[in-house]
């Protein structure tokens, strides 16, 4: 928290005399408190340890391959990088708000552990590319995260589908009974959903995968180093082509807030649904006690909090995206300290994400699903209609948009009655087209009307089947490849 500004707005932190030890001979004071509460990261930045000791090590190597490093400093530093790894993996490291981030935080205690060595390690960097290595790393650690998650949710789905292939259920446009489907191809539809999520996924991760290391603070460097050794060590595709891109853009974290916040959207939209499915009067499925919760006074509730809270956790993923849109919206070129408020919205939204991701990985696998609830109301509000209409298009030859008016009719009839379109006698339905016949009845029951959408995308159980079985295999053979 900010210190009382009535006691403390002019008043120094003490410290080794300057804003950062790190800084040099440039400030002879150090920040006020109020500077310092507003200028430091290490708070939240201290997450990106592992990725910035990664970047040490492959920078410190090349520095050592093109004779900037001896090989004894090398050594020193490898060897204090691999035990500040340790301790910080052990939880002994002494994180240093004075020295305001991860970057300056692991250096000077390497400096403090090996000497003069450790402060040979910045040669031909500065923090701007470190940071923009650091974080592209994070994220594209995350992005494999997050896929691997989505494709864990997929596999889910996919085998519910295969379960339910043949379990009709109303299909809804509007909210509003439409046609029969089956819930496994209800399912499915968010498998597609998810396939396209990764592949947004995928196509951020390929355009971020340059590395920045070796811009320096915005003009590059006059060390003879080798950037293609470091973007290699690291595991990215090349360099990047300009130095004052490669420091000041953070559209790679943009793309992926993007991507993200579609996905989180799908995610939303499935919890409503099996929100929805969950009330009384739709009572399509239930879930466990694992994935409800009760209330205070009513005993008798069973609430969906799990979807619930994925459902509005959708607010954070997008808010994220804003927030970082906003942040980047106004800067010139090139590295502006606007940017340290990057890492918070992504750091968040990529927690929010993973966590509504394994809960509806976990409500899919949990939840029971009411077939016999969800035949009952598959033939609903007349959700064969289009069935009967296609039957004279098909049986009488009569153009569809005649069918459309004589099947309208037939639902006047039936409305009026208060029943159903298979209620209606052959006299009913001859009275508005004389050449129907008993056949109609045929079509107007719901497993004859799924079992007619063949075309391809359909919800014809041995479609839902076909799909399921191939969507399983796909991604069990994408598991297994390295």
């Amino acid at each position: 928290m900010l210190l009382n500004q009535d006691e403390n707005t002019e008043k120094s932190v003490p410290g080794p005399g300057a804003a950062n030890a790190q800084w040099g001979g440039r400030f002879a004071a150090g920040p006020s408190a109020i500077m310092q509460e507003i200028n430091v990261s290490i708070g939240f930045d201290k997450a990106l340890w592992r990725q910035d000791i990664r970047g040490s090590r492959a920078h410190a190597a090349m520095l050592r391959t093109v004779g900037i490093l001896t090989e004894a400093d090398h050594e020193a530093i490898a060897s204090g990088l691999d035990a500040i790894e340790a301790e910080i993996e052990a939880g002994r490291f002494a994180f240093e708000p004075a020295l305001e981030d991860i970057h300056m935080n692991i250096e000077a205690r390497l400096s403090e552990r090996i000497g003069e060595a450790g402060k040979r390690l910045h040669t031909a960097r500065s923090r701007n590319d470190q940071v923009a290595t650091d974080f592209r790393l994070w994220v594209r650690d995350a992005i494999d995260g997050i896929d691997a998650q989505a494709a864990a949710l997929m596999r889910s789905l996919a085998s519910r589908a295969l379960q339910h292939a043949s379990d009709v259920m109303p299909g809804f446009t509007h909210l509003q009974t439409a046609q029969p489907v089956t819930f496994g191809h209800h399912l499915l539809a968010y498998v597609e959903m998810l396939h396209r999520d990764r592949g947004r996924l995928a196509d951020a991760r390929r355009r971020l995968n340059e590395c920045p290391l070796g811009s320096a603070a915005l003009a590059g460097t006059s060390f003879p180093i080798d950037r293609r050794m470091t973007a290699s060590a690291l595991g990215f595709d090349r360099p990047t082509r300009n130095s004052l891109d490669a420091v000041s853009d953070r559209d790679f974290a943009l793309e992926y807030l993007s991507a993200l916040s579609i996905l989180a959207m799908h995610l939303s939209r499935l919890a409503e649904e099996i929100i929805t499915w969950c009330s009384a009067p739709f009572g399509f499925v239930r879930l466990s006690d694992a994935f409800t919760t009760g209330s205070s006074i009513m005993p008798q509730k069973r609430n969906p909090d799990a979807a619930e809270l994925t459902r509005a956790k959708t607010g954070r993923v997008t808010g994220a995206l804003v927030g970082l849109l906003t942040v980047m919206k106004g800067l010139p070129l090139a590295y502006a300290k606007d940017m340290q408020e990057d890492k918070e919205p992504v750091f968040a939204a990529t927690d929010a994400a993973a966590l509504c991701l394994a809960a509806t990985d976990g409500m899919v696998r949990d939840l029971e699903a009411r077939t016999d609830r969800m035949r009952a109301l598959a033939g609903s509000g007349f959700s064969t209609a289009t069935d009967l209409a296609d039957w004279l298009v098909r049986v009488l030859k009569l153009p569809f948009r005649d069918a459309h008016h004589v099947t309208g009719r037939l639902v006047g009839r039936a409305e009026a009655r208060g029943v159903a379109l298979s209620d209606l006698s052959l006299e009913e339905m001859q009275a508005e087209h004389p050449g129907i016949t008993a056949e109609i009845f045929d079509v107007l029951t719901v497993e004859n009307s799924v079992a007619s959408r063949t075309s391809e995308g359909g919800t014809a159980p041995a479609n839902v089947s076909a799909e399921a079985r191939r969507w399983l295999s796909e991604l069990a053979e994408a598991e297994m490849r390295p």
